[in-house]
């Protein structure tokens, strides 16, 4: 597959309408669908119709629930020919459940979660976590490629999926302490300005914090990643230390303050608004 083919694409939001974007600049023939109707190039009526369109099928829906539902809609269409790599972030019982759907019809399935959020869909530069067959992945390289900078094999079907949800834990505490270090220096008078330039010098600084503590100071919530969806995945990583026995704490106050504000109808802003501080 190293030359141009036909790639489908379910799924248009933040990441998904930039992958196809990158996708057609990389030479690809791209075909799309999503839920929300859309007047853009290669839109289909149905995922059937993207895989009666597309041997090789890059999903980035919302959830679980609609990660299934495609795979449905899909599988009469589905052969030994086709590839379905789920790039949405779905619970591990889901994955799974993708993969046996993809088997029975003779589908190759890659567990392929990613890390970044709209710049680095924008930019090419999607860091793709891999579970699954290398086989099978040699086989998409050149289309991964396409919207990445790395693509990292991590084991089998199902642990990429967990890999990336206990990520996604570590961000969402961490915002949620730098949330709670700018409300204590605005409290005091102290310029949030001040606390940017004190962690820029500290060992605790990371890219993340580059990004999230100047939307904190600005107030400017665009979405990058939205709160609904880092809420979504924080309630996966409980489902899953449950699974394991384990008490999670930090997790748990980070899921109730997300879950907080996006009651009080701010999930479709990015993640970073459980930090806002009120004037």
């Amino acid at each position: 597959m190293n030359q141009p083919s036909s790639v489908g694409v379910l799924g248009l939001g933040i990441i998904g309408s930039r992958v196809a974007e990158n996708l057609r600049q990389a030479g690809h023939t791209v075909s799309v669908w999503s839920h929300t109707a859309r007047n853009v190039p290669g839109a289909l009526p149905s995922p059937q119709a993207v895989a009666g369109a597309a041997q090789v099928i890059q999903i980035f829906v919302r959830d679980s629930e609609a990660l299934l539902q495609a795979m449905h809609d899909m599988q009469p269409a589905l052969t030994h020919e086709h590839v379905i790599l789920n790039h949405a972030t779905v619970s591990k019982a889901a994955t799974l459940e993708a993969a046996a759907l993809c088997a029975a019809s003779g589908a190759a399935f890659l567990d392929a979660p990613f890390t970044g959020s709209k710049m680095a869909a924008q930019n090419g530069k999607l860091v793709y976590y891999i579970g699954g067959s290398t086989e099978v992945l040699e086989r998409v390289r050149p289309i991964l490629e396409a919207s990445s900078t790395k693509i990292l094999p991590l084991g089998e079907t199902g642990d990429a999926m967990v890999l990336k949800i206990v990520t996604n834990l570590v961000t969402a505490i961490t915002v949620k302490a730098l949330s709670e270090a700018a409300a204590i220096t605005h409290s005091q008078g102290i310029p949030l300005a001040n606390l940017l330039t004190a962690l820029e010098n500290n060992a605790n600084y990371s890219g993340l914090i580059g990004m999230k503590l100047p939307t904190i100071i600005s107030g400017n919530f665009d979405a990058h990643f939205s709160l609904r969806n880092m809420l979504k995945d924080a309630d996966f990583a409980r489902e899953l230390a449950a699974q394991g026995g384990l008490a999670a704490p930090a997790l748990e106050c980070t899921a109730e303050a997300m879950r907080q504000g996006v009651s009080q109808g701010k999930g479709d802003l990015d993640f970073s608004v459980i930090g806002q501080i009120e004037s």
